[in-house]
């Protein structure tokens, strides 16, 4: 029998929800009529920090409700010049946005003048910054982006990092966290009652790929029929080629044709009640149900069945070599406008970043070079004169500045309701890039006590909204330290996207059936989950779900990872016709960032992107 809310502990004097400020936001269109209660502190406050805030996160409630009216057709009255001239405009306040401004403050002088507009209540984008002040001192947890992908690097991301200070040699050294793949006890699977008929928890196990010869016992273990069982043991432990008769250019092309799902059926032979605990394995790395993968791609993404055609001596573990922040790619972010706007912390630095304290009522001073408006909705941009005219909504008001030059370093899917002058082949391109939707949860314990004695660090829940949940200390970098044998509290972190309705077929009907999803479902529900997952999986150890759970923050993408192209989906562009590469190109004197415009989804991308942009400026007076 499931559990009621007051004895999951729902309703408990936990710190879950944001306060509710400024409920004047509105859509400022033909009826003037309001459209959502904001989310935010008030921006004149000396309470104003919004690392701080629990709850619903992410694209929270206030900061996109604006854009989606925009979308649909609502219009907005002409606003009145504001008499603001700046030499450049960003739109959007994410690394690319940051990185776009730090640029052209390179290229054209410190006494650029630059206004960064941003819709959400804090900068980062999709790095955001999670604050926990509950039972004890502060502890760290990141809203979205994670980690820096060094390994990838172009010399232009190289070169920032060395400015920031950032040395990833340095990240490493001092980290005790084992991310993802290779946590400290080992991956462990969790087997939820509501899904399987018990709770059961199988340590030793991992859905990445094995090398033939390994122990497959813990399979025996999983609460699923003899038959599938077998198929699962089977698909680990066979050495064969089950495509010899092809050639090799055939086989890699079948591979590319096949969903991995349907791989496993025609190919491995297994049922869908053994292929089902794969389908949400990769909500996580790429956003995305399984059967929106190719086998190909899931072999590249570590899944089994490299075995299965001639490939076994390629299976290995791959050591992932982490640096990363204690609060994600968080601390990038507020290098870089410690940078830009150094008034905010004028003692930070990459040694104490993550502790530093920043006075988000400095971003906007009057007399700084660079300004940054948070809760500030870019509803049009458009060429006038030598320069552009932005317009954007703010506190129940239009306002609109000019600039020489306008960087757009928001999503490509809402740039043709902001540009409409744009080509139609142009804002065509930025419609088909739907971006991929996530969700990140932080959920502060009392402690890690339950889970020490589990032996478990990270779980992958094949049966609940969450894919994964994993622990998050042991990362001593910035000036923060939680060592891994700290028993005090300890974030978790919950890591996953929304599974769409099984009818959505294409890969874009996935994706908005599970940004629907995400958008329909309340704090409430979010919160209800997770205290579920933690009631069974840590309630034998001792976990009290009514007491143990200090905070709940639940950071929300809809629109998350940028797309990339997908063997199923996708056709194979030639250079300079890919969406992405025509979504992009510079109009007048607007040109365009995000990771959106290099078509994949990581911090290396969003900077090489921000870099290109402020390239693609012609000259400083247009």
């Amino acid at each position: 029998m499931k559990k009621s809310d007051s004895e999951l502990g729902m309703g408990q004097g936990i710190t879950r929800r944001d306060l509710i400020h400024n409920t004047g936001v509105a859509v400022l269109g033909a009826s003037l009529a309001p459209l959502a209660s904001g989310s935010t502190v008030t921006k004149n406050s000396d309470t104003y920090y919004p690392p701080t805030q629990t709850g619903l996160r992410g694209s929270h409630p206030g900061s996109f409700e604006l854009a989606h009216a925009l979308r649909d057709g609502v219009s907005f009255k002409k606003a009145k010049s504001s008499g603001e001239e700046y030499d450049l405009v960003v739109v959007g306040a994410g690394i690319s946005g940051l990185a776009a401004a730090y640029y052209y403050q390179k290229r054209f002088g410190r006494d650029s003048k630059i206004l960064i507009l941003e819709n959400h209540d804090d900068f980062g984008g999709h790095a955001r910054r999670n604050e926990f002040h509950q039972g004890g001192q502060m502890r760290l947890s990141m809203g979205g982006t994670h980690n820096l992908e060094h390994w990838k690097f172009s010399s232009t991301v190289k070169t920032l990092m060395h400015e920031l200070g950032i040395e990833h040699e340095n990240l490493i050294d001092e980290m005790e966290f084992e991310y993802g793949l290779t946590p400290r006890n080992g991956p462990a699977i969790w087997f939820d009652k509501d899904s399987y008929g018990t709770d059961r928890l199988v340590t030793r196990y991992t859905l990445q790929n094995w090398m033939p010869g390994t122990a497959y016992d813990c399979i025996d273990d999983f609460p699923l029929s003899t038959k599938a069982r077998d198929e699962l043991k089977n698909l680990y432990q066979a050495n064969t080629n089950v495509l010899s008769e092809m050639s090799r250019s055939d086989a890699e092309k079948l591979l590319s044709s096949i969903s991995y799902p349907d791989f496993l059926r025609q190919y491995a032979g297994l049922s869908d009640e053994a292929i089902q605990i794969f389908e949400t394995s990769q909500h996580g790395a790429w956003g995305l149900e399984l059967r929106a993968l190719s086998a190909a791609e899931g072999f590249y993404s570590g899944l089994p069945g490299l075995n299965l055609v001639g490939a076994a001596q390629a299976m290995k573990e791959w050591e992932y070599p982490v640096a990363m922040f204690p609060d994600g790619n968080a601390s990038i972010a507020r290098l870089l406008v410690q940078k830009l706007i150094p008034a905010v912390a004028p003692d930070a630095n990459v040694d104490n970043i993550a502790v530093s304290e920043f006075d988000y009522a400095r971003l906007d001073d009057a007399d700084a070079a660079i300004r940054m408006r948070l809760s500030s909705t870019v509803v049009n941009a458009t060429q006038e004169g030598q320069g552009v005219s932005v317009t954007y909504a703010s506190a129940g008001s239009v306002a609109k500045v000019s600039g020489k030059h306008c960087v757009m370093a928001c999503y490509h899917s809402i740039l043709p309701y902001l540009i409409p002058e744009l080509p139609e082949a142009q804002k065509e391109a930025q419609k088909y890039q739907v971006k991929i939707p996530l969700v990140l949860a932080n959920v502060l314990l009392r402690s890690s006590e339950a889970m020490d004695k589990l032996g478990i660090d990270m779980v992958n829940c094949p049966g609940r909204m969450f894919r994964s949940v994993f622990m998050f200390k042991g990362i001593n970098t910035g000036g923060y330290t939680h060592k891994m044998a700290d028993d005090g509290t300890v974030p978790l972190v919950f890591w996953g996207s929304i599974s769409p309705p099984k009818s959505a077929f294409t890969v874009k009907e996935q994706l908005r059936g599970s940004r629907h999803k995400m958008l329909s479902l309340s704090i409430d529900d979010y919160e209800r989950e997770i205290r579920t997952v933690l009631d069974g999986l840590l309630g034998p150890a001792g976990f009290d779900v009514q007491k143990d759970i200090l905070a709940i923050t639940v950071n929300r993408w809809p629109h998350g990872y940028a797309y990339g192209y997908l063997d199923l989906w996708d056709e194979n562009f030639s250079e300079g016709s890919a969406p992405h590469e025509i979504a992009r190109l510079p109009f007048g004197n607007i040109t365009f960032a995000n990771s959106d415009s290099g078509a994949d989804a990581y911090t290396h991308v969003a900077i090489d992107e921000a870099s290109r942009a402020i390239k693609d400026i012609k000259s400083p007076n247009g």
